[in-house]
């Protein structure tokens, strides 16, 4: 399975990009409260480790969310290791976002969230029209 990856060092974390260069992938800084410039390419899989909690002191989670709902592809995948108060939150837009919860675990404070972006489409207009009637 061919996988496109893109390495991203938040701003407010420690600068690992140097180590990434090294090993001969690609990387780049970003403030993940500001939209991320996706062109030529969406990606297949986004990992974030404590990235949420710590975003959360800057801004709200919600368009980061919404943000990261855009750059997956259709079926791709999240993972988040965070606390668990984090993890439950993040969880509970993906199931609005009607994403496939495929794990999710907690141990103490720490979690792992693995979701899957699904194809989901509301339903015909007509269908939810008659529906009213």
């Amino acid at each position: 399975m061919k996988v496109w990856v893109m390495n991203i060092v938040s701003i407010d974390s420690p600068d690992t990009l140097p180590i990434i260069y090294e090993r001969g992938l690609f990387g780049m800084y970003h403030d993940w409260c500001e939209s991320f410039s996706t062109y030529p390419r969406t990606y297949d899989l986004l990992h974030a480790d404590h990235l949420f909690s710590k975003l959360k002191k800057r801004c709200q989670l919600l368009p980061v969310i919404a943000e990261v709902d855009r750059v997956l592809r259709p079926e791709g995948k999240l993972i988040v290791r965070d606390n668990a108060d984090v993890i439950s939150e993040i969880e509970n837009m993906a199931k609005s976002l009607h994403w496939e919860i495929t794990l999710t675990y907690s141990n103490d404070n720490e979690g792992l969230l693995c979701v899957q972006k699904t194809m989901w489409r509301p339903q015909d207009a007509e269908t939810s029209m008659s529906s009213l009637s």
